[in-house]
Formats: C-alpha cells, structure tokens, sequence
C-alpha cells in the first residue's frame, strides 16, 4: 500500500449524488491485501508532516465542530439528556467565543446529532427548525445479531420517525469467515430498508482481526450502497485509530478511481483531543481531497470531542486553559 498523489477533481464524478453501488466484484475484493508495515509508517508521519497555528488552527477547529456526529448512546439515556445533547448542537460554542472569534455569523451547528432508535422522535422535535440531522443507531447496535427481519424493522422505524441518517452495524462474523456475497446482501438489506436516508456502515474494525479484512469489507459495504463507512461503534475495546482509517479512505479513493461516487468517512471512538482530530482532517486532506472535509463526506463520532475543542478555541482567545465545566456537554 503505498502513497500517491490523487486530485479528486481530476475525474468525472457525479458530484453529490448518493452512491447507489453496484454489482458485488469478489475478484477486486479478494484481490484487496493491506501491507500493515507500509501503512503504520504512513500513519505515523499524519500527525507531524504539517501543523496549524493561531487563527489558522482556531479555523480548523471551527471547521471540525461541524463534522462531529454529537452523540449520546448509553444505557441511561433520557429525553431530557437528549434535548439537551440536540442544544449543545445548535449552538456548540459559547456566543463568547464566537464573537471573539468572529464567528457569530457563520452559523456553525454540530454535523448531526446521533441516537438509539427510541430516542429519534425527541431528538427530531428538540432541532426542529435547525440544519442538523438526527442519525440513528440501528441494525441491533453494537453487536448486530439480532435477527435481520427484526434488525430491518428497527431501520424502518427508524426512519419513520424522522432519522436522515441511519448508523447500521455489520454482522462482523461475516467478514471474518470471508462470507462477502452474505455480507453484501445484509447491507444491500438494509440501504433498501433506509429508502432516501443515508446509510452508515458501522465494521467494528477493532474486531475485524486484519487490515486486509477492513479494507476488503470496506470495499464490499460500498459496493452494497453505502454512503458512509465507519470504523467502529465506541463499544469494542480498539475504536478508530489512524493507521485503520488509511486503510478505509484508500478503499474510499480506490472506489471512487473505479466508479466516480464519493462515499464517506466516519472514524469514531477515542476521538477525544483536538489534535487527534487536525490529524484526521490532514489525513483527509492529503488522501481525498477539500471535498472530505465537508459534513456531507466526513464526520466524527464522537461525544467528549467538542468539550475540548471549545478549551483549546478558549485558549487562542484568552491565552488560558478553561476547566471543563466551562463547556458542558448537557
């Protein structure tokens, strides 16, 4: 796996049109292998090959703001923390910053606020009136072992209930057992069931043992009609990481050399500090291209991300570090 230059612009793409996928290919899937090695010593320059300071990190961090998928997918979960969690969306910084920042005018919201199913109705009455899309967990999350008739009918809810975007997680022990063609068709399921929502695909890359099995479902969740795919739920013990998420865009780009559709990227768990995610957004830059670093075509998942985005934006404005409870989440 080796780097090359790639200009985006330089194809013929069908601009913002959703990836609508195509028929599966096992012979580019098989043929997929990940040199580990190769792609661990690109993943360890991202972070030092280039870096922004002053107001030209203070705008990449603006920026990052709006690709976060605010999230909130615990076990106590209520509506009241999840009216809370969909203001926090709206309006992600305090008006302080922002006017210092002179930013109050850019209407800067959070990429999308992201929910367990039963939590998209209260979720879509709380931004009512507001940009920001409600994503729903769905597919049985975090494991996906339900049965796929019961796993389908909580998308369709789902999205009944106004989620425009559906966050669906692989059976992983399809990929580990090279099962594509069930693969395919499970996805395949499930963006049908998804109708103009957009889907996610959820690997659980921490379990997926391989880079080249990443890679490879990667391939095969666009081939099925991906608009996204994701690294893992936040749930598994190794959540994104730098080294996965090269392997990921690179079946992104290599899709798109093949087909002309732009699929997503969404890394999420562990995304925690501002510089983590100037990383990602270089790695996207430098791999993709600007259009990656708008909502449409990445995001973060991410919860405890923006609380330190806010103190590092404090920080450029002030000259001091704020405690946390100066940026409440709820």
């Amino acid at each position: 796996m080796t780097h090359t230059a790639f200009d985006p612009f330089a194809l013929e793409l069908h601009a913002s049109e959703r990836n609508p996928g195509q028929k599966l290919d096992l012979d580019w899937v098989r043929s997929t292998r990940i040199n580990k090695s190769a792609v661990e010593r690109r993943a360890a320059t991202i972070g030092t090959r280039r870096t922004v300071k002053k107001e030209w990190q203070a705008a990449w961090l603006l920026r990052a703001i709006t690709l976060i998928d605010l999230t909130t997918l615990m076990g106590d979960d209520t509506d009241t923390n999840v009216k809370r969690l969909c203001s926090k969306a709206m309006h992600p910084v305090r008006p302080d910053l922002l006017e210092a920042l002179g930013a109050s005018e850019l209407g800067i919201t959070t990429g999308a606020v992201c929910v367990y199913n039963p939590f998209v109705k209260t979720a879509v009455r709380a931004l009512e009136g507001s940009s920001v899309p409600v994503a729903a967990v769905s597919t049985a999350f975090p494991a996906g072992l339900a049965p796929m008739k019961i796993r389908l009918e909580e998308v369709r809810n789902s999205v009944s209930d106004g989620a425009s975007e559906i966050d669906m997680v692989i059976t992983r022990g399809l990929a580990l057992g090279n099962h594509w063609e069930a693969l395919y068709d499970e996805v395949r399921a499930v963006r049908e069931a998804c109708g103009d929502s957009r889907l996610k695909v959820i690997l659980g890359t921490g379990e997926l043992a391989t880079m080249t099995t990443i890679a490879r479902a990667s391939l095969v969740a666009m081939m099925a009609g991906a608009d996204f795919v994701k690294t893992s739920t936040g749930k598994e013990s190794v959540n994104a990481t730098l080294p996965i998420s090269l392997v990921m865009v690179r079946q992104v780009r290599a899709y798109l050399e093949a087909t002309g559709y732009r699929v997503g990227y969404k890394p999420a768990g562990g995304i925690r500090s501002a510089k983590n995610a100037l990383e990602y957004l270089f790695m996207m830059r430098d791999e993709l291209g600007m259009p990656w670093l708008e909502p449409y075509l990445f995001r973060f998942g991410a919860s405890g991300l923006l609380t330190d985005i806010e103190r590092q934006l404090e920080h450029f404005v002030t000259g001091a570090y704020s405690s946390t409870y100066r940026h409440p989440m709820v």
